[in-house]
């Protein structure tokens, strides 16, 4: 996406904490205020074009909501800010399905956990056929799940009472593909969001940004003008 991208943007993708080359997590701390403030290590004074995926978006969205001055655009690429779809239909089958990865992991099983995310939000590749450093790397921080549980799914962060104060240009990006409580994420946010436009991408997951480059570089290069 980047590379489809590179006439118009020069992007910085920094890793999240506990991640890569990210900052190393701190335990006694809120992990979305932890991750939110090692981004904004990242984010230029100048008015910028803020792209986020996933747990990213949400991470975006709250840098956004907290520095209107610094962002020039928006784009929330499938942002997993579950407290938007509170009491849908998508929102009800995806805490279903997700149940179990609490207690897998409490019974000390992350391999298990890791199994069941990978069900869900994964990119259609199962953890069993993933090379072994990959299925390692992601076994160990599935610790993140309930980590920023209280962000998405209660919105701790308290965004959702402040969308109606962006004013900068919003695209919501989804895959057709993904599971429904991300349309239902996504048309609470496009209600609440004075200048937010959706766009769907036939085919695609959650993994979108990967999966589906091309569109989804095509839809941000629109946005861009």
């Amino acid at each position: 996406m980047a590379r489809a991208l590179a006439d118009r943007l020069t992007l910085t993708a920094p890793d999240l904490v506990g991640h890569g080359r990210g900052p190393a997590r701190d335990p006694a701390r809120d992990y979305h205020d932890h991750a939110t403030e090692a981004a904004l290590a990242h984010l230029p004074e100048r008015p910028t074009h803020l792209i986020g995926h996933s747990f990213g978006a949400t991470l975006a969205l709250r840098l956004a909501l907290d520095h209107p001055e610094r962002i020039a655009s928006l784009t929330l690429i499938e942002p997993v800010l579950f407290a938007a779809a509170r009491g849908g239909p998508g929102w009800a089958a995806n805490i279903a399905a997700m149940a179990g990865i609490g207690p897998r992991l409490a019974a000390g099983d992350a391999m298990g956990a890791t199994r069941d995310f990978l069900a869900q939000w994964g990119g259609g590749v199962p953890l069993d056929a993933m090379p072994k450093p990959q299925q390692a790397y992601m076994i160990d921080r599935i610790w993140v799940v309930p980590a920023s549980a209280p962000a998405l799914e209660e919105d701790s962060a308290r965004l959702l009472p402040r969308l109606g104060q962006l004013a900068c240009p919003v695209l919501l990006v989804e895959g057709a593909n993904s599971p429904p409580v991300i349309a239902e994420i996504q048309s609470g946010l496009a209600t609440a969001i004075p200048e937010a436009r959706r766009a769907i991408v036939p085919g695609a997951g959650h993994m979108v940004p990967i999966t589906h480059a091309g569109p989804v570089a095509q839809d941000i290069r629109h946005l861009l003008g």
